[in-house]
């Protein structure tokens, strides 16, 4: 009797489970729309923070400001290709979060690979990037960043990658857009 409710209850648990949907945002820019989904299950504390921001409506009115170009990183040795946005003032940041490594949340940086930015790990706080094509060396391990640790993956682009390559494509200097793209908003499609 004590096996069947043991299954009974698991069986409930991994329904309920598979009935809660995934967080989904809508990012609206000047550009365009990009529509993402979030892995809470994966990286808790890294969607955490991120709906956190959206929530306050931080994000809305920063921008997407730095772009990773075939072209600005042809004198890099380990060449990526992402746009970053969430510029938030630094009075308005929340305090940093602990980095989940890509080797933890099972989660790798691939084409439209949502991630937090950072210097050191453990640093992270509002800026995010997108990434456009497969980028194993943001993963841990990478050899993007010299500490090794990687970044914090935490969602991906369902809908819009067409927008993020257009803000790519945006006149750069020294990786930061001439003209930055403004985010109106960022929102929960679904709680």
């Amino acid at each position: 009797m004590k096996i069947i409710l043991f299954y009974a209850i698991l069986n409930f648990f991994f329904l309920s489970l598979s009935a809660q949907k995934t967080p989904s945002c809508l990012i609206k820019t000047t550009l365009g729309d990009i529509q993402i989904e979030l892995y809470p299950e994966q990286s808790p504390l890294t969607v955490s923070n991120f709906l956190n921001y959206v929530d306050h409506q931080l994000y809305d009115g920063t921008s997407f400001y730095r772009v990773c170009t075939p072209e600005n990183e042809k004198d890099r040795k380990v060449k990526i290709e992402v746009i970053q946005g969430g510029d938030i003032p630094e009075g308005k940041q929340f305090a940093p979060i602990r980095i989940e490594t890509t080797i933890q949340t099972g989660l790798k940086h691939q084409n439209g690979t949502l991630a937090m930015a950072r210097d050191k790990p453990n640093s992270a706080t509002s800026s995010f990037f997108i990434c456009i094509g497969n980028q194993p060396e943001l993963d841990f391990a990478g050899k993007r960043n010299p500490d090794g640790q990687g970044f914090a993956a935490f969602g991906k682009v369902t809908k819009g990658m067409r927008v993020v390559k257009k803000i790519q494509a945006q006149e750069n200097k020294d990786q930061y857009l001439i003209s930055p793209v403004k985010i109106h908003s960022i929102q929960r499609l679904n709680q």
